[in-house]
Order: C-alpha cells, then sequence, then structure tokens
C-alpha cells in the first residue's frame, strides 16, 4: 500500500470515529435537556408527553400541604394554575408566595409529578426564564 493511501485510510478512520462520538454526546444531550415550559403552556397542552421538563413560577398561597411523604403545592404564572406532587425533601428556601422551578413529568390525570424542586436564592432572584414567562403570562392574561 502506498503511503498516500495509508494517510487517507487513517484520516478516514478518524473521521468515521469523530462522528460517532458526536452521535454519542448528541444523544446524551438529548435525553438530559428539560424543557421550560409555563404553566399556561401547560394548561393549553403545549408541554411535551411523557418527558421529562421543567416548570416555573409562583408557589401559590395556601397550597402547600402534605401528605405523608408527599408534598402537594400549586405551580401559578399568575393566569394558569398546575398542581404539583413531589415526594422528597424541599429546599430550605422553598415557601409560598415565593419563585420556584419544578422539574418532572405530567401524569394521566394532568397533575405534574416532580422529581426536582429548585427554589429561588434570595428575596429578589428568580430565574430569568420564570421573570419572563410571568411577565408574558400576566401580559397575555390580561387582554
Amino acid at each position: 500500500m502506498k503511503p498516500r493511501h495509508k494517510r487517507a485510510l487513517i484520516i478516514i478512520g478518524a473521521l468515521a470515529t469523530l462522528a460517532i462520538a458526536a452521535v454519542f454526546i448528541l444523544n446524551a444531550l438529548n435525553s438530559n435537556i428539560a424543557l421550560y415550559v409555563t404553566p399556561s403552556e401547560v394548561a393549553a397542552g403545549k408541554a411535551p408527553q411523557g418527558q421529562t421538563f421543567r416548570i416555573g413560577g409562583m408557589v401559590k398561597d395556601g397550597s402547600l400541604r402534605r401528605d405523608e411523604l408527599v408534598v402537594h403545592f400549586i405551580i401559578t404564572d399568575m393566569v394558569k394554575e398546575i398542581a404539583v406532587a413531589y415526594k422528597g425533601i424541599l429546599p430550605d428556601l422553598f415557601k409560598e408566595g415565593k419563585g420556584a422551578v419544578v422539574q418532572g413529568k405530567l401524569d394521566a390525570n394532568g397533575q405534574f409529578i416532580a422529581s426536582e424542586v429548585l427554589a429561588k436564592h434570595d428575596e429578589n432572584y428568580m430565574p430569568p426564564e420564570a421573570k419572563h414567562a410571568l411577565e408574558q403570562a400576566q401580559k397575555n392574561g390580561a387582554k
């Protein structure tokens, strides 16, 4: 085999290896991405079915209740509300009337089963996408 052919085979092999690695990386990223959806979008049926996603908004005052190991509360964008069930320990900063982002899936009854609850960091902080979603929902709800 000529040296030129050997180099061509090495280059083709390297490109094939790179392409396979890229496919594995993109597949891993795709399975770990959680879309962000507002309660209004969930109520409109725009939430991904059978897929993990995030809902952000405010925890409705008076909605927090504990049922043995499961915590139930309502996330709202001030227009629509979504019931959430979470089995686990809530973050210390989690409170009614404060911002939160929950990650999980919708069940057959339309209740959001959370696998993770994220609370805001301080009194003035709200995730940018949650703040934008609240502003949009309030704007659209006022029309």
